[in-house]
């Protein structure tokens, strides 16, 4: 199968790609009727006791390698800002995700630096030209997209944001995403803004239906599955130590639902 191909054709409509941060949960995801899964930067770090940020590029590649052979599905790398600030370091971080099974990959425009948190414009679309020219001599199919970060650093400026996914959609990007976008009137000014795909960062009060409308294609999770997770770990943790009852352990999913699951095809 193709997944490159297979994960182009899922942007005709909206889909929702959910975010494991490990075989399990990968596994688990895949077996609930998901069409793709997307890694996730943040979940992964913070299931190795590490901040956002903090995995190395060769290792974020590694466990790339790992969830892709978890699953059938096609599979979505959160590369954060690739393998190094250049266009050229760009283009090889297109031919490390191929390299890993990848059917598509993410490169922000983020520096991961506070104090300056935004590639300049004409570096940032010397990048995504590198990584689109990349993904073209790969000779297969291969989802780029490309992010605007200026809203997930505090950066409300709509304007800007608009100006540079337009300028990524001119350098040939697949799919468009600016994170942190927070209502629907400016997730519509977005999309009517580009005519690429635009992928939405899911967010509480915003459905399904609406982004449909607005005309979003695709629906991430970033680290919400993550942190779901552990906060459920947290609040059973409190259960404990504060009222010295485990009723949270009603909610869990049944020991015999994972062991068949994780049975199937090991034996």
């Amino acid at each position: 199968m193709d997944r490159g191909k297979a994960f182009r054709a899922l942007h005709d409509e909206l889909f929702i790609i959910p975010n494991p941060w490990d075989i399990g949960t990968a596994k688990l995801l895949a077996s609930l009727g998901f069409t793709a899964l997307a890694t996730t930067s943040a979940g992964y770090a913070f299931s190795r006791g590490l901040p956002d940020g903090g995995v190395g590029f060769e290792d974020m590649i590694a466990h790339c390698r790992e969830i892709v052979a978890a699953t059938d599905l096609p599979v979505s790398a959160d590369l954060e800002h690739g393998k190094g600030e250049s266009p050229d370091s760009a283009a090889e971080t297109i031919f490390a995700a191929d390299a890993a099974g990848l059917a598509g990959c993410s490169i922000e425009d983020s520096t991961g630096d506070p104090k300056n948190p935004i590639f300049d414009f004409t570096l940032s679309v010397e990048r995504v030209t590198a990584a689109v020219e990349a993904a073209r001599a790969l000779g297969h199919d291969f989802v780029f997209t490309a992010r605007a970060e200026n809203f997930l650093w505090g950066i409300r400026d709509l304007d800007d944001t608009i100006r540079r996914l337009q300028a990524y959609e001119r350098a040939g990007a697949d799919v468009l995403y600016a994170p942190a976008l927070g209502d629907i009137e400016t997730v519509r000014t977005v999309c009517s803004s580009v005519s690429k795909p635009v992928n939405f960062l899911a967010m509480p009060g915003i459905s399904v239906a609406e982004l449909a409308e607005a005309g979003v294609k695709r629906v991430s999770l970033g680290s919400k599955l993550t942190t779901t997770a552990f906060g459920s770990l947290e609040a059973a943790s409190r259960e404990m130590l504060d009222k010295g009852t485990f009723d949270f352990s009603k909610a869990g999913m049944p020991f015999i639902k994972l062991q068949k699951l994780y049975s199937a095809g090991n034996s």
